[in-house]
């Protein structure tokens, strides 16, 4: 009867054994599954802006939610100025490591690109991360002034020039939204330049201005002092938080202006680690529903980061809607 038997003791496999064993060792095994990133050192947020804004109101809770996420410490820089362009120069030049963040917003990207031609840095030089939140914009006037819109226009129309309307920088998406304002009302009004949110809403509150285009947080923070009055909204319907706080498209369809916050990488950044950034925004905002609440309630409309794809359309179909709009208001004096 033939059959198998082990090989004697102490004798060496044949060839046609030895073979088979090398053939084994340099089958193909299933592929191992990539190392995930991690930051080696703290991760700045460079914002654009000065702190006491619509960003910072964003940035910082952020900021604190993604430490523990990515076992770092994340920093907020705000580095203001030139319509965000310094900021977003920094990360553009940044190492593209993961490490440095610029917090993006409607200005840096989509309406500096259409406005100036001096830019220090190109959208090419950004690798979309997460998108965070949309905010359409309060219009917020000192007390004194006419409280509805109607008769605001109106008091407006019956003194050109005499109004006076702060604004963060002619091309930005601030003095955009007054401008689309101004253009399509036809007033006439004197605009004062101020580095930021802040600047403005104590002229506001000491009467020294009168009009200022303003992000929800801090138009609302000084409407609770009772010294400014959020004027309308120029979202394309009323906020569900501020049922009473009327929009400028219920008399005036196309008056709609609405801004976004982001997170932006320097485009050379590795994939694993851009999706890295990704899923950890994505998990503190998911796991923070108060958050939402709050900023939402301020007029930050918070949302979960989709994928960075997704952001990157989104960021395509916003040049395309505002190219003719600042086309159309290129030209315009200043308001």
């Amino acid at each position: 009867m033939k059959g198998l038997h082990a090989a004697p003791a102490g004798s060496r496999p044949g060839r046609r054994t030895v073979l088979g064993l090398g053939a084994g060792l340099l089958a193909p095994t299933a592929p191992r599954a990539q190392p995930r990133w991690s930051p080696s050192r703290p991760v700045v947020i460079t914002v654009p802006y000065a702190p006491g804004g619509s960003s910072d109101a964003l940035a910082r809770p952020l900021a604190d939610r993604l430490a523990p996420l990515l076992g770092v410490p994340v920093v907020i820089e705000n580095r203001p100025g030139a319509q965000t362009a310094i900021a977003a120069e920094a990360v553009a030049r940044a190492a593209p490591d993961g490490h440095r963040l610029l917090f993006s917003a409607t200005a840096t990207l989509t309406v500096n690109p259409l406005t100036r031609r001096d830019l220090p840095y190109r959208v090419e030089d950004f690798a979309p991360v997460a998108h965070l939140a949309t905010l359409p914009y309060a219009v917020a006037i000192r007390t004194g002034l006419p409280a509805t819109i109607e008769a605001f226009v109106a008091h407006v129309r019956a003194n050109p020039g005499r109004i006076s309307i702060g604004s963060s920088g002619r091309g930005s998406s601030l003095h955009l939204a007054g401008a689309l304002i101004a253009a399509r009302l036809g007033l006439d009004w004197t605009e004062v330049t101020y580095r930021g949110d802040a600047p403005q809403v104590t002229d506001l509150m000491t009467g020294a201005l009168d009009v200022a285009v303003l992000g929800g947080p801090p138009a609302l923070a000084a409407e609770h002092t009772g010294r400014v009055r959020v004027l309308g909204w120029t979202a394309p319907a009323r906020l569900p938080h501020l049922p009473d706080h009327p929009v400028f498209a219920e008399t005036w369809p196309d008056i709609v202006s609405v801004g976004w916050f982001g997170l932006h990488a320097q485009a050379a950044t590795p994939p694993e680690a851009v999706a890295r950034l990704n899923a950890v925004c994505a998990e503190a905002l998911r796991a923070d529903p108060a958050l939402r609440e709050r900023l939402t309630a301020e007029g930050v409309l918070v949302q979960v980061p989709g994928p960075p794809a997704a952001f990157a359309a989104f960021l395509a179909g916003e040049q395309r809607r505002l190219a003719p709009i600042v086309a159309g208001l290129r030209e315009a004096p200043s308001p």
